[in-house]
């Protein structure tokens, strides 16, 4: 088996899995939604395509900077300059007012993400991330990455495809110099095994069917020494 690692670390992320209207929540680590939209912006895939293939991929996450949980107060339409309404799209096709709404984000977060599935996949997507197609996002489409998603092909950084299980990928690559001595991980459990329940496995991104399903998530928290041994 076989483990691509990302980075995504930004000065804003978002990874709602709850919320589709106002407000708009975050977790505290990358959704699989999220990072599955990543792929499909790299890899220049529309919405309207299926993403059985990414949501079969075991994902795990490092934390090595939680980042600090904020808010924003955001608008969307209203009217121009010339008092020209404009407004946004309703359900029923017309245009109402401003939207007003209060978006959670995380500030200054830094996430390792693994990857673990067939190698032929991986290498398709590792191959994309250097050469995206469409722009890349942390969460929403205001919130770039700050440093490049896909990891050096050079040592001790990279490469980021490596021969190992989704485990021993996050625990081995090099932790953060002077950052904590004591990191979270969160896994995709083990088929069979329970966890803490997310509604963010993306069964379709098609616009008016969009669709979710459950992910069950073990969290460890795991100390630097015990890698060292």
């Amino acid at each position: 088996m076989s483990t691509l690692l990302i980075r995504l670390v930004g000065p804003m992320q978002s990874w709602g899995t709850q919320s589709r209207f106002n407000p708009r929540d975050t977790g505290r680590d990358p959704s699989k939604s999220g990072v599955v939209g990543l792929l499909c912006a790299a890899l220049g895939r529309p919405r309207s395509e299926p993403v059985d293939d990414l949501v079969k991929l075991r994902m795990g996450v490092r934390i090595d900077l939680e980042g600090k949980l904020e808010e924003d107060f955001q608008s969307a339409g209203g009217s121009h300059l010339r008092d020209e309404r404009y407004g946004v799209v309703t359900a029923q096709g017309g245009r109402g007012g401003a939207v007003l709404s209060y978006r959670q984000y995380l500030a200054g977060a830094d996430f390792l993400v693994g990857l673990e599935g067939d190698l032929d996949l991986l290498q398709k997507l590792d191959h994309a991330l250097e050469r995206p197609r469409w722009q890349l996002f942390l969460g929403r489409k205001g919130y770039p990455p700050s440093r490049p998603v896909r990891l050096p092909d050079e040592p001790p950084l990279g490469p980021g495809l490596r021969p190992l299980g989704l485990r021993d990928a996050l625990l081995q690559y090099p932790w953060p110099e002077g950052g904590e001595d004591r990191l979270r991980f969160v896994f995709d459990a083990e088929q069979g095994a329970l966890g803490d329940a997310r509604a963010d496995v993306p069964l379709s991104f098609d616009i008016g069917k969009r669709e979710f399903a459950t992910r069950y998530t073990t969290t460890e928290f795991i100390a630097r020494a015990e890698v060292s041994r």
